[in-house]
Formats: structure tokens, C-alpha cells, sequence
């Protein structure tokens, strides 16, 4: 099971995502849980090791759409539907993005990618589903680090 670390605040150990939230005024919990390298998918990892509905951790993925970097925000039981993320954003083609451009872009790894405090600000997409529970998890910025916030912070 994961350990909780800290309430709404970006600490010792903190990641631009935390600092993000912070200076942001957006109230969080950060959980952190024994990352397991051979991993196949680590947001199912992250939701069995904080015991929690995998339908209450999103995963965050870096597509592109008519040739602009786009992050959508989705449920890690689910896929990303490509044609609903172009019209969310006013396009014709979505793609996922190479994953060393989703790396440089944002800033962090595979697998580590937040939502929050990316390098470059990014148009974001997020599934409506999210808004169906109190409180969601998104990556803190690296693996076995996650951030959990409602998600009306994103209307």
C-alpha cells in the first residue's frame, strides 16, 4: 500500500508538479508507493498500490493534433480515443506523440508524465469521467509518485 507525504504543500522532495499545485493554491495529497521497474502499466501499478479504483487514477499522454503537441488526461482503465481528442481541441488528426518528444516537451519520464507543472504549457483534454469522483490521481512527476486532487480544479 502507498504512504501519504504530505497535504498541499511542495517540500523537500517536491517535483514541478507539486511546486505547480503549490503555487497554484490547489489543495493535494501526494502518495508515494515501491515502483516496480518490470512494470507493464504503471498507472494499474499505481492504482494497486494506493488500493484504489483504477477508474480514480488518470494517465497523462502527450498526442499530436494537426501537428501541435496536445495532453489528454484519461482514465488508466481505458484508451484514448484519438478522433475525440482532435474535435476537444478544433482538429482533424490526433496521433500519439513520440515518446522522447513527450519526454523533452514536459519535462519528465515515461510512465512520470503529470499533467502539472510541465516544461512547456500544453493545451490539456480531460476525460469528463474524472469529474464523477472526489478526488483523482494524476502522476506527481515521477514514478511511484502520485498527486491526488479533485478534479473540478480542472473546469
Amino acid at each position: 500500500m502507498g504512504r501519504k507525504r504530505r497535504d498541499g504543500q511542495a517540500g523537500a522532495g517536491s517535483t514541478p508538479a507539486t511546486v505547480a499545485a503549490a503555487r497554484a493554491g490547489v489543495p493535494f495529497t501526494v502518495h508515494s508507493y515501491a515502483h516496480d521497474p518490470g512494470t507493464a502499466s504503471y498507472g494499474e501499478e499505481a492504482a494497486r498500490a494506493l488500493g484504489t479504483d483504477p477508474a480514480r487514477v488518470l494517465k497523462t499522454l502527450v498526442a499530436e493534433v494537426d501537428g501541435a503537441l496536445v495532453v489528454a488526461v484519461v482514465p488508466v482503465a481505458g484508451s484514448l480515443a484519438l478522433k475525440a481528442l482532435a474535435a476537444a481541441v478544433g482538429g482533424k488528426r490526433a496521433a500519439m506523440a513520440d515518446p522522447a518528444v513527450a519526454e523533452r516537451t514536459t519535462g519528465y519520464v515515461r510512465g512520470g508524465i503529470s499533467p502539472l507543472g510541465q516544461r512547456e504549457r500544453l493545451p490539456t483534454v480531460v476525460d469528463g469521467s474524472a469529474l464523477g469522483h472526489p478526488s483523482v490521481f494524476v502522476s506527481a512527476g515521477r514514478r511511484g509518485l502520485e498527486i491526488e486532487l479533485a478534479p473540478a480544479w480542472w473546469r
